[in-house]
Formats: C-alpha cells, structure tokens, sequence
C-alpha cells in the first residue's frame, strides 16, 4: 500500500485562544488531532483531515468509526474535548456553532434528511434562509434559483408548489441537497446524503459535484458505497474506532485494501464468515411449501397483473429503478397499501390479506426503508424499541414482565453483533447500523414465516452488512421466507435465491441466481 499517509500523530493542543496563522495555499479547513468523548462513549479518539479547494474528499469507515462526530465537529454542531480547527487559516478550539460554521461557508447535507412535509417544494428548498442561514437573492428570485437547481438534480422541471410530503423519497432527499448548493458553500459536506437517490439522480448529482469541484468549492463525501467512493472521491479518508488511519489520493490502494483498513483485524474473521454465507446460499429450493402468493395485483391502473409464489426458506430480492414500484409491491405484501387482487398467507390454509395488522397476526413482518421516520422511537431506550412488538406476549397480571423482554434482546445483541453500551440509553445514542439491528432484531423476535424488508442495509457499513447476510442466511436455512427491496446490487447477487425486476409498477424480469450477475441486473433496470 505505497503512498498511504498515516495520518494518526501526536497529542492535540490544550490551549483554547483563537491563532491566526499564515494559511497555506488550497487548504480550506483543517481539524488536527481532535477528539471527543459523550460520557463513557470516546467518539474521536484521535482524528486529523484537511480538505483543500477543488477536491472531493471521501471519508470511509464502518458505523461507530467517528464519520459523523467529525461532521458535527466541521458544521459547529459539536465541539472538541482536545486538538483545533482551522478555518481559513484560524486556529481554534472549536467553531463556536453551526452560525458561525456556515458564516464560513461550510455547509452540510445529512442521510437524516431535514423536510417539512407539508410544506411546498419551493419552502423547503429555502428553508432556514430568513433565519439561521444567510439570506441568498430576493424572494423574487428564489423561484427560478431554486427550480435550476431542482432541474439539475432531478432531469425534469419540479412542480415548486407540491407538498415535500407528497415526492417519493428519492426526490425528498433532493431538496436538502439542493438547500445546500443554493448556499453556494465554500465546503459542502455529504453525510450518507446519497443513500435515498435513485441511480440517475446520484449520477446527475455527481456532475453537480465536479462543477463544483472544478469551481474551487471542498467537498467532503460520506458514503458506504464503495464504487460511489470509486468514482468521486479524489482523496479518500479511512476512519477506524474513532481515529483517522490512513488518506490516499484514488488509484493508490484497491478497494479490498480499502476495506481492510476500515475493518482492521476483524476483517479475517469476516472473510471466514462470508465464505460460509456463500455456501449457505447455494441449496436447492425447489422442493420447498409455498408460504405467499399474489393473484393479478396491479399496483396501478393499466398495470400488467403480478402472480408470484414465494416459497419457505427463499429469499427473493426485489429492485429497479427508484419509482418502478418495488417499494409499493412490499407494502401490498404488508397489508399496509391497497391494490387491486389479493395476496394470500398459505398455511394449514389460504388465507387473503386484509390489513396490516392481519399480515402480522399471519406471520408477517414488515421492516420499513426510512428507520427514523417509521422505524425508531428516538426518545425511547433501546429496550423499548425493540419491544414495541412483543409487548403483549411479555404481559404478566396486566404489567409488563421487563425481564424477558431484556433476555430476549440480549440474544439479538450477541446473535447480530450490535454494539451499544447500555439497553437502556435512549436509541439515538447508536449508530445507524446498529438501530436498524435494533429494528430488526423487534421483528424477529415475533417469530414470523415472512419478513419483508425494505433495502435493510442502507447506510449502515460493510461490517453490519455481513452480519445481517449471515443472520439471514441462517434464518432462511431455517424456513424463513425472505422478500428484500434493496439498492444494493451487490448484495443481490450475492444473496438472492432470485431477483424480481419491476419497471412502470409491473414485473419486468426475473433473474435466477445461476444467471445473477451485476451487469444481468443493472441491465434489466433500463429494460434490456
């Protein structure tokens, strides 16, 4: 691994005075060996990155490696226990907030996106602008800045008036992004932002982003995508346990080294573990019961009719590109969205789908794509989180019988490797993996023939994502029927017994697992 630069240095500095200092040419923000502890937690232990004009800067590292506390510490949201940043050629302790962060230019777009659903299109894309952020143009203007904007981002020109809760989630997930360009940033900040985006709205963004680059503006990227990394990253950061380990410019290293860093020692292990995945994928289904079945659903007007089979201990991936229908498919599954024709529970007998609390009490669960909005109760401990489900099978005399709620989670913490500290810290103190864990683990606990998933592994790091592999991997060795939606489509050639294409709300194709390649499956999303 040749011009690798270990960036882990000495110890940072106590004093807390502003410096100015002779700021060196193309360094637009520098943090040096900060770190940052939330009580028992150490955050950062030891972290230093500098980000230069012009360049695309791709931070990487697995969840709980310190990506996003470094962000906060960029963006003002949060101060450092020890070390500087250097805005400008100023060092200080910290920025004082995300005020003076963004009277610096610096400007962040987060995975978590911030959007008011009831607002209109034009509303949210300047939100803020009349209050903590700086005032940009006449509010004559910000109906054709913002519909430019919008057009870049989305290829088509945006209805400004529609409600933000009406877009799908792709297009949600636009309207940060195109708040933060409106800023015109001096460092435009990525945390994950890339996660909701279709495949042509990344790409179109990824243009955006080498104009920009090419204009002078810094750009730090967060992604777990490594082939996103591949292509716009032009140094790259590795993060591990809170340190920043390694910064390579692109083409230095491969991206297995890549991965190897980011993991350290456990990596091995999980090699281990992905060969006895992969074996474990490879059986024969044929001879197995059927467990679900759609009779002519048409999830639209006009809509070819869907008759699938799902079988026991099959997992079938379900993709295309975002808006094709996939997502609406597994809520029809659920019970949770009407459609035309039915979808029936096969047991000791057949049985139509009338909600989705009668899919749940046939024995299946359904795990949403957005965990903040319908997955996780931030106020809430981890316990409770996870026990939202089971609750009424943990009732004693009327009270709730908190000990096999809290010995059944301790068998999901050690089965799906989730990190925490304590059940009953409130679940905003995880790490995004590891909630999603959390989500996962409430709904199998309930024992279910079929779990619908809907792309479980967004945003969450390699080293959660084999976890999660393997764990279904056993599960469906075991009878589970598996549906996944997911946009990863390296882990649906890899996991998927087969994969259902859909285009325009209908089935398009399916891909067996003996014919699923990467260039098979992102072929058929353009209808080939």
């Amino acid at each position: 691994m040749s011009h690798v630069e270990n960036v882990t240095g000495t110890g940072a500095r106590d004093e807390h005075a502003l410096t100015s200092v002779t700021a060196e040419p193309g360094i637009v923000v520098r943090l040096t060996g900060v770190t940052k502890a939330y009580g028992s937690t150490q955050a950062l232990r030891h972290c230093s990155i500098t980000l230069n004009a012009g360049e695309v800067h791709a931070v990487v590292g697995e969840n709980g490696s310190g990506k996003s506390t470094t962000v906060k510490l960029l963006t003002g949201i949060a101060a450092p226990d020890r070390g500087t940043v250097d805005v400008g050629g100023t060092v200080r302790a910290a920025l004082s907030g995300p005020r003076e962060a963004m009277s610096e230019g610096i400007v962040g777009v987060f995975q978590n996106m911030m959007v008011v659903d009831a607002q209109s299109v034009l509303d949210n894309v300047w939100l803020g602008a009349d209050g903590v952020l700086r005032r940009n143009g006449d509010l004559a203007e910000r109906r054709p800045r913002a519909a430019a904007v919008l057009e870049q981002l989305l290829g088509k020109a945006p209805d400004l008036d529609a409600e933000a809760g009406t877009l799908p989630l792709s297009e949600r997930q636009t309207l940060g992004i195109a708040r933060a360009l409106l800023r015109e940033p001096a460092v435009l900040i990525l945390d994950e932002a890339t996660s909701a985006l279709d495949i042509a709205t990344r790409n179109r963004l990824f243009a955006v982003l080498k104009r920009l680059a090419a204009g002078g503006t810094a750009i730090v990227f967060i992604s777990h995508r490594m082939d996103e990394i591949e292509e716009i990253g032009d140094v790259i950061t590795v993060m591990r346990a809170g340190e920043t380990v390694a910064t390579v410019r692109r083409g230095e290293i491969t991206t297995s080294e890549i991965v190897r860093l980011m993991a350290g020692a456990e990596e091995e292990q999980r090699e281990e573990a992905h060969e006895w995945l992969v074996a474990h994928r490879e059986r024969d289904a044929s001879a197995a019961r059927p467990v679900l079945r759609t009779d002519g659903l048409k999830l639209h007007d006009g809509a070819t009719p869907i008759d699938e089979t799902v079988v026991e201990g099959e997992l079938v991936g379900v993709a295309g590109l975002e808006g094709h229908g996939q997502e609406q498919f597994l809520q029809v599954l659920a019970g949770a969205q009407p459609a035309a024709g039915t979808v029936t529970v096969i047991g000791d007998r057949e049985t139509v789908v009338r909600s989705r609390k009668h899919a749940y009490r046939l024995g299946v669960a359904y795990v949403p794509r957005d965990r903040q909005t319908d997955g996780i109760f931030e106020t809430l401990s981890i316990n409770d989180n996870f026990a939202l489900a089971t609750m009424s099978a943990d009732r004693r005399g009327g009270l709730l019988a908190r000990s096999r709620t809290r010995r059944r989670l301790a068998g999901y913490i050690e089965s799906l490797k989730i990190k925490l500290a304590d059940p009953a810290n409130p679940i905003s103190t995880l790490s995004g993996g590891n909630q999603q864990k959390v989500v996962l683990a409430r709904w199998l606990a309930v024992n279910p023939r079929v779990l619908l998933l809907d792309d479980p592994t967004r945003g969450i790091d390699p080293g959660a994502k084999r976890d999660l592999y393997e764990l279904l991997a056993r599960l469906t060795a075991d009878g589970l029927t598996v549906v996944m939606v997911s946009t990863d489509v390296d882990e649906l050639v890899q996991m998927a017994d087969r994969v259902i294409v859909f285009r325009e709300g209908a089935v398009h194709t399916q891909i067996p697992h003996d014919q699923l390649t990467r260039h098979s499956l992102v072929s058929s999303f353009f209808g080939r």
